[in-house]
């Protein structure tokens, strides 16, 4: 296949070979990208520790009984963990809502702040919905404040100059997040987790992010979490080297990967996002409705139909992707530095995010 002829060609990586392969547009060759609704070949079905989450947290997190999970392997990747969908019916729809009205609000950090005044983005939410309701399909139209939203952090906020995080530029991890990672955790074996930092990428069809290792974490032996929502992508884990040709999987909406141990510090990007392959304008999973009966405890909140409509309107041509960090281990301080003041959080925006230019960079750690 072609894909797999790039990998042999000399010059570049072969990474990079991969990557510019599946960036292109009209990059058809994709009987070689891993679908794990149809697992075979170097899939694997993995363990999880069912024991682990009760049923009713799994419940108040959105999520089906760990037991009712499908959990898969890679041969060759080991730590890597793929749960394909495992929410409830409706439960994706509070995630998307709070990525996009509440999550970005301040203290938290986003990359239209470095671009516009601090009254300017404290309602990115208010200032948007009524722009992406009425919005059509011309590409002339103006974007609103949430189409220009690249990324925000969370927790221990991501310094993208330094490539570090720091002790004086944290602000509260949302609950409800922390509690859903904290489950998810768990369920592949990792009790005790702690979400103490988050980088939310908002990506839309022209959107890619480029290669890179995610090790800016001081305690490397917990696992990464990663959630998706909206339109599917193509994902490529890769080796320690670049040098390494990565393998390439579909991710929908609502899939989780967890990279953990020996998969936790290899190379990985996301070339291409493409229509969820149901070829409708959302995947059928985000039309389903949440229950009216939400469990005692439950971080789900129902969304009102007018904030539903906003959510629905904006994922038609978006992905979102939230990964989740334990960046200490328990009892470890960070170490003493001089002249960090938390500024300067990331490269300037960019709908295209390419690896090639730092000015284009505002994915964590890209090339």
């Amino acid at each position: 296949m072609a894909a797999a002829a790039l990998t042999r060609e000399g010059g570049e990586d072969a990474f990079r070979r991969l990557f510019r392969f599946y960036r292109q547009r009209d990059a058809s060759d994709l009987r070689g990208v891993v679908d794990f609704s149809v697992p075979g070949g170097q899939v694997f079905r993995s363990q999880l520790s069912i024991s682990s989450v009760r049923d009713q947290d799994a419940y108040r997190a959105g999520l089906q009984p760990v037991s009712q999970w499908k959990a898969y392997g890679l041969h060759g990747y080991p730590g890597f963990i793929f749960i394909p969908n495992p929410f409830l019916p409706g439960c994706q729809r509070h995630w998307v809502k709070q990525c996009l009205k509440l999550y970005p609000q301040k203290p938290n950090v986003c990359n239209l702040d470095l671009h516009m005044a601090p009254e300017k983005t404290i309602d990115l939410w208010g200032q948007s919905k009524e722009q992406l309701r009425r919005k059509g399909s011309s590409k002339r139209e103006p974007r609103s404040l949430l189409e220009k939203l690249r990324w925000v952090t969370l927790g221990y906020h991501y310094n993208w100059d330094t490539k570090k995080y720091s002790a004086n530029h944290h602000t509260p991890f949302p609950s409800d997040l922390g509690f859903l990672s904290e489950q998810v955790a768990a369920a592949c074996g990792f009790r005790g987790f702690q979400a103490q930092a988050g980088i939310l990428n908002y990506y839309h069809f022209d959107s890619s992010l480029g290669i890179h290792v995610d090790e800016s974490e001081l305690d490397h032996s917990r696992p990464l979490l990663s959630f998706s929502f909206g339109q599917s992508s193509i994902f490529l884990l890769g080796g320690l080297k670049r040098e390494e040709a990565p393998t390439a999987m579909f991710m929908h909406s609502g899939d989780i990967m967890v990279m953990s141990g020996f998969s936790r510090l290899l190379y990985h990007a996301v070339p291409r996002v493409l229509p969820n392959p149901e070829g409708t304008a959302l995947p059928s999973c985000l039309d389903q409705a949440l229950s009216s009966d939400l469990p005692v405890g439950s971080v789900i909140e129902h969304s009102s139909d007018e904030d539903w409509q906003v959510c629905a309107k904006y994922l038609q041509s978006s992905r979102i992707n939230m990964t989740i960090r334990q960046v200490l281990a328990e009892g470890q301080k960070f170490p003493e530095e001089s002249g960090t003041n938390g500024k300067g959080q990331a490269p300037s925006e960019d709908s295209h995010h390419q690896e090639n230019s730092r000015a284009k960079r505002h994915k964590p750690n890209t090339d």
